[in-house]
């Protein structure tokens, strides 16, 4: 059974998800966790805890289903790796919805919330390294800068394609389509780089 605070951070990101961030009410939340809102001010404060401690869930949780693997399973190439690392935030699932729904909806959010805009862009800096260390693998020679700008762009693409894909703008499968155009677009780069 899921801890009292993990079980409180699921349902934040589900009422984030469903509602958005201004939609987010500690008693809305308490109701949806199942626990009381002096739990919910006893693990996180105050609401900017729950959104800051919410966002970090989040990003965890799409770590943990981009970069699970069989740990008996043979080790994949480098570029089977990038690209199953970001095409895994394109899959049907409501985890990968639910995940890609709040993140949107705390990124907007963030134009108006200082606090939270500093926490988001850590959250992006932190994906974007990963990104570029992949790219890394697959390209060995290239600069440090050409595969942190190649990986910035790539986060960019992917966050535009899972927007319309979520919102009804595209559909999963065109939207992997065009991740995998802009990955080999990236990666003739940074081969010519």
């Amino acid at each position: 059974m899921a801890s009292r605070s993990t079980q409180i951070l699921e349902a934040a990101a589900r009422v984030i998800a469903r509602r958005g961030v201004r939609g987010l009410r500690v008693e809305e939340l308490a109701a949806e966790a199942g626990v009381s809102t002096a739990l919910i001010y006893y693990h996180f404060k105050d609401r900017t805890g729950v959104l800051r401690q919410t966002l970090e869930f989040i990003s965890d949780r799409a770590e943990r289903y981009t970069t699970d693997r069989d740990p008996d399973g043979p080790p994949p190439a480098p570029r089977q790796e990038l690209e199953e690392s970001l095409l895994l935030e394109l899959q049907d699932s409501a985890e990968v919805r639910e995940n890609s729904t709040a993140w949107g909806e705390l990124r907007a959010s963030a134009v108006f919330d200082e606090a939270l805009r500093a926490d988001l862009a850590r959250a992006t800096l932190v994906w974007v390294r990963e990104v570029a260390a992949l790219l890394g693998r697959v390209r060995p020679a290239a600069s440090a800068a050409s595969l942190t700008a190649a990986a910035e762009r790539l986060t960019a693409v992917l966050e535009g394609l899972s927007t319309r894909w979520l919102s009804g703008g595209i559909e999963v499968g065109h939207a992997r389509e065009l991740m995998r155009g802009a990955i080999a677009t990236e990666l003739a780069a940074l081969r010519a780089d």
